[in-house]
């Protein structure tokens, strides 16, 4: 939810300021094209909220938790495919950008098109053309960086297949691999598992022991004196409420005596199980024993937790949520569901995780400018254009403002109205006052005949 919150645009779309004084020749825009720019972020919102996006993110987010690598894909008709490590390898850089990507699937023929269908019975032996239409068929995609963007090949037993072969931009590409925590001059990524092995093994260990120690004290034994007068045979016979003859010191129970050493076990698993809870931020983790725990106070550990995850928040927004915003503007473009911008003009930012890029801060600093003006007085307000700052606060809160404000024409339609009233007001006073005039001279005239 933190990082693909629902409802609400994860990403927004940036343009410089300097450009758009530039192509607009006209100063004082900026609020017209942050609104124009919410409504295509409300349509790539819409695209990914109608897509299966979450369930596949959420997939590939428990691969990085616990191996640290991750592949999507993210498919032309909608929606994200993730591949296990085992599935793909990659070759990074010394900076750690993608130079190569090697995915293997196994498919059914009968996924395969009626051309790639008959391809793979062409290079196929005389055993394999044997074998059951339900056996899976390897395939090999090979994507590889070159100068201008992303090539993309595919074989089949080592046979490359017909129209498999495409190109794609640099920054649109469809595969996307993922890294948990990046590590220097590696192609893999380290899991967040993997800082906490050592706890995880020591809690399974005590966990283990203590299950294994507690079915042990379960087992109930019954010991007898051998030189006693109570036999075993008859203790073991007997039904609950039976007399026998015997001697109650002939008889003992096993016990393990091992209260004190379980004890100590116990409080080292629960000690060592409240520190994963805090590591992978559990509920119950950030909440403290106590009659009196304010919800401010467990909002504000929760944002201490949320945010020792800055660095982790930064990977993923460059290689999770930019990529797959690039590719589903990209898709939605081509089939002429957005308008083309401009390349390199409009870029997509991510404002979720580090809240310091986000719209959420921009919403938070016009509020704090109009409290600054608070104590200037009306004098300061005057400097301040009111429907800018309406459309800037709306667009920070992801709302459709159309039909919201009203224009410049209806406000001065508005004002003519109310001038035009105003004047007709105005000139009915004075005919009112003379009417009722005449009508009191009348009334005299008629109550004083002689006068």
């Amino acid at each position: 939810m933190a990082l693909f919150p629902a409802n609400t645009p994860f990403f927004r779309l940036t343009i410089d300021d300097f450009m758009l004084q530039r192509l607009t020749k006209k100063e004082g825009m900026r609020a017209e094209v942050e609104e124009a720019l919410n409504s295509i972020e409300r349509s790539v919102m819409n695209e990914i909220e109608t897509s299966t996006l979450r369930s596949s993110i959420t997939e590939a987010l428990k691969h990085l938790i616990v191996v640290g690598n991750s592949l999507l894909y993210v498919l032309p008709k909608g929606g994200v495919r993730v591949f296990r490590l085992d599935r793909y390898v990659v070759k990074r850089d010394p900076m750690g950008n993608v130079l190569e990507i090697i995915v293997q699937e196994d498919l059914s023929p009968m996924e395969l098109e009626e051309e790639i269908r008959n391809f793979v019975l062409e290079q196929s032996t005389d055993s394999d053309k044997g074998e059951s239409p339900d056996d899976s068929i390897e395939l090999y995609t090979h994507v590889k960086r070159t100068k201008t963007g992303w090539s993309i090949s595919q074989e089949i037993n080592g046979k490359l297949v017909p129209g498999s072969e495409g190109t794609y931009p640099e920054d649109k590409s469809p595969w996307v691999p993922l890294r948990y925590i990046s590590a220097a001059n590696e192609d893999y990524g380290r899991s967040f598992g993997e800082e906490y092995l050592g706890d995880i093994k020591s809690l399974e260990a005590l966990r283990k022991a203590i299950v294994q120690g507690a079915a042990a004290a379960a087992k109930v034994l019954f010991l007898v004196k051998p030189n006693g007068t109570t036999k075993a045979k008859v203790l073991a016979e007997s039904e609950s409420g039976d007399i026998k003859e015997g001697n109650k010191d002939d008889v003992s129970v096993l016990q393990m005596d091992k209260f004190a050493d379980f004890r100590i076990a116990q409080e080292t698993a629960k000690t060592i199980s409240e520190d994963l809870s805090f590591a992978f931020q559990l509920n119950t983790a950030i909440q403290r024993n106590g009659e009196r725990v304010t919800a401010e106070e467990i909002r504000f550990m929760a944002q201490e937790l949320d945010a020792s995850q800055g660095g982790i928040y930064s990977l993923l927004g460059q290689e999770l949520q930019l990529p797959v915003v690039r590719r589903i503007m990209h898709q939605m473009e081509r089939s002429n569901r957005l308008p083309t911008l401009p390349k390199g003009l409009v870029k997509p930012a991510i404002t979720t995780g580090i809240e310091a890029i986000g719209r959420g801060n921009d919403q938070t600093k016009l509020a704090s400018l109009l409290a600054d003006l608070q104590p200037l007085g009306e004098a300061a307000f005057k400097y301040l254009i009111i429907p800018d700052y309406i459309k800037r606060q709306g667009a920070a809160k992801g709302i459709d403002m159309k039909g919201l404000i009203k224009t410049p024409e209806m406000i001065d339609q508005e004002g003519q109205q109310a001038q035009m009233a105003a004047m007709m007001q105005q000139g009915l006073n004075p005919m009112i006052n003379q009417a009722g005039g005449m009508m009191k001279q009348q009334l005299a005239q008629e109550g004083n005949p002689n006068g």
